[in-house]
């Protein structure tokens, strides 16, 4: 007699890094499914054990070769998590809901985006539009570079940063463009709802998407230089939060 076939394919994402791990507990907006460490307990196990349910699903004592072949970097502080995949906002945002939110536009840099995600949550961002398929995505190494911030961060995806440009415009954002050849960006006017468009580190906004709104710049020493997409991002969202608060 055949029998059901009961195996499941196991869904999930790898976190590595205490602060990483440690905020994604403390978010409670996914689940621990298991935990990678080494004997004898690294010290960063210290600061995530309070955080850890009382009974913690499955503990794996491993090597640290097997660490670092897990996270794909030494950067782990020997600690990996096997965790329930990060849940992405349902539809894209309302102004009376969410009037601070930034548009990430083909951001490439994991990093980066980590980075710009850290500052977001920081300044009081209220949400996160990225696109599907031309960003970077949010993996291990974007919830270690934003400190485990991005954890408590509520995160759009859409189909095209045109396609969610024009919808935010017809949901009543006002649309800023952080550009090279605008207006500066320190004596600009801000109305709210406000939504910041940082752009590609390479080619910046695409055209279609940067002509939908009013272009900002930040004054810097050589026009042939600029900003970090990350720094950028960081100084114009405070500045812009300053201003419209």
């Amino acid at each position: 007699m055949a029998t059901k076939d009961t195996t499941k394919a196991k869904t999930g994402e790898l976190l590595y890094g205490a602060h990483a791990i440690i905020e994604m507990l403390k978010a409670k907006r996914r689940k621990l499914v298991s935990i990678y460490t080494t004997k004898p307990l690294p010290r960063s196990w210290e600061r995530i054990e309070k955080y850890l349910p009382k009974f913690v699903p499955n503990i794996q004592y491993v090597s640290r070769d097997i660490l670092d072949r897990m996270a794909s970097t030494p950067d782990h502080n020997g600690i990996v998590a096997w965790v329930t995949p990060f849940k992405y906002a349902p539809q894209l945002f309302e102004p009376t809901k969410k009037p601070f939110i930034l548009l990430l536009d083909s951001i490439q840099d994991v990093r980066n985006v980590g980075a710009i995600l850290r500052s977001a949550y920081c300044v009081g961002i209220d949400g996160v539009v990225m696109c599907q398929s031309s960003a970077a995505p949010m993996n291990a190494t974007v919830f270690k570079a934003s400190a485990g911030l991005a954890e408590h961060m509520d995160v759009f995806l859409a189909p095209s940063m045109k396609h969610a440009a024009q919808e935010l415009i017809k949901a009543g954002y006002n649309m800023y463009m952080a550009v090279l050849d605008g207006k500066d960006a320190t004596t600009a006017e801000y109305k709210t709802p406000a939504c910041l468009v940082i752009g590609n580190e390479a080619v910046g906004i695409a055209p279609d998407v940067k002509k939908l709104g009013t272009a900002i710049t930040l004054p810097q020493r050589a026009p042939d230089m600029s900003f970090n997409a990350s720094v950028a991002a960081g100084i114009l969202m405070f500045m812009i939060n300053e201003k419209i608060k």
